[in-house]
This record gives C-alpha cells, structure tokens and sequence, in this order.
C-alpha cells in the first residue's frame, strides 16, 4: 500500500518507520517545508494519507486529499468544531475519513473502562470527578483530543455533570480538566473518582509513541479503498 504522510514530526517519523516495517511504501512526505507539495496530482498513486498536524492546517489538507479522493486517517486534534463540515465535505468528494483522538490500543481501551465506571458512579452522588492530563511540553492544543473524548464519556453518563471546564473549577456540575504541559511525556491521563470517605482512581500512562503510530498504520490498512466517516471503534470492534 502507498501512503502518504502530511507532518513529519517526531510522530510522523514513527509512522514512516512502522509503515516501511509493515512492507508499505511511503512515497510522499509533506511537512512544513513543502506543503506546497500537497496536491491532487501528486496524491495521485496514494492509497491513503496520514495526517498529523496542526488545528490551523488540518482542515485544508483533508480537503485536498477527499479531492484526491484519497481516504484519510487524521491523528490532529483541536478542530472540532468544524467536525461536521469535513464529514460533510468527505461525503460529497466520496471518500473516506478515520479520525481518532488517540490511535493506542490501550487508550481506547481505557475510554471503554471510563464510560463503563461513569455509567456506575450516575449512582453515586457522593462521589466527584475530575481530570489530570499531562502530555509534553511540544503539545500545543490544550485540553488534549484523548481528555476531550475521556470527558465527554462522563458528561454523557453522569446527569449532575453538565460540562467540562479547563483548569478552573467554579459549579459543581462542572467536570474539572486540569492539563500539565511537562518535558517530553507521551501522554498520561487520571480520572479521580473522590468522597469523603474513599477515591477510585483510573490511570493511563503512554511508556512512547510507538502504540499511537502504530494505530495510525492499522487505521491506514483499514481504510484502503474504503468511503464513509470511521473511528477506533470500528477498527477495534469496541
């Protein structure tokens, strides 16, 4: 399979080496000093883009390869608010588009354990929730798109929560993130479960990006030649 990777960064660059790993081709890098280089014409021998960038680009280099009709599976967070426009925009160029916030393994696993235990504490009003999320000091997007999805879990679970905040804790129907930029951590995320007598604790700690890189590389082998909006759910069969 032919892949195309739009960023090349530290995550880029483990994709590269997972994808060549796994006997595909990757006949074209776009970063920063190219971008020039993403076009219709040159996408077309690609079978799938890969897409780790920035919030401010994200949204045109999709476009660029739905026009390809090349299917893209996006690892860029911070631009869902206009989740609805690229669904939009994928199904009129009929293409394909797989988007996750977090492409581990273990991490959607523990967004299965998050609405799982959420589900169990709407019971329990004694018990408040909040969230840590620590990633490295290069992530620009704050809360990340991992403690987005970990929080919306909860607020669709747990009926005294009505929204998440960031940082600041003001109403008790708030559910608190509370994110830390720090060295060169891949990704840690605490929901804490406290009453006055007890705390329940769920923890998920990345060790590097290679489990995100290589879920960008299954999700690309999933989406060859395929139409329609996909996420981990349906790559994992959660």
């Amino acid at each position: 399979m032919n892949i195309a990777l739009i960023g090349f960064g530290k995550m880029g660059q483990e994709i590269k080496k997972i994808a060549l790993e796994r006997g595909h081709t990757v006949p074209l890098v776009i970063d920063i000093d190219n971008n020039e280089d993403l076009t219709v014409e040159n996408l077309s021998n690609v079978d799938v883009a890969i897409e780790f960038t920035i919030p401010q680009s994200a949204i045109d280099n999709y476009k660029v390869c739905f026009e390809a009709q090349v299917p893209v599976v996006s690892g860029t967070t911070g631009w869902l608010d206009q989740y609805d426009d690229v669904v939009d925009l994928c199904s009129k160029n009929k293409s394909g588009f797989f988007y996750a916030s977090n492409y581990s393994l273990g991490v959607n696993l523990f967004f299965a354990v998050n609405k799982y235990l959420a589900e169990l504490m709407n019971n329990f009003p004694d018990y408040d929730v909040a969230m840590e999320e620590i990633h490295h000091t290069q992530k620009l997007d704050a809360p990340s798109g991992t403690a987005i999805t970990l929080a919306e879990g909860v607020l669709e679970s747990i009926d005294r929560k009505k929204k998440w905040t960031l940082q600041e804790f003001s109403n008790p129907s708030d559910f608190q993130i509370v994110a830390k930029r720090l060295g060169s951590v891949p990704g840690t995320h605490t929901l804490t479960y406290d009453s006055e007598v007890d705390s329940i604790e769920i923890k998920h700690t990345a060790k590097s990006r290679k489990g995100f890189a290589l879920g960008a590389v299954l999700a690309a082998e999933f989406m060859n030649k395929k139409q329609g909006v996909f996420g981990m759910k349906d790559l994992l069969g959660l």
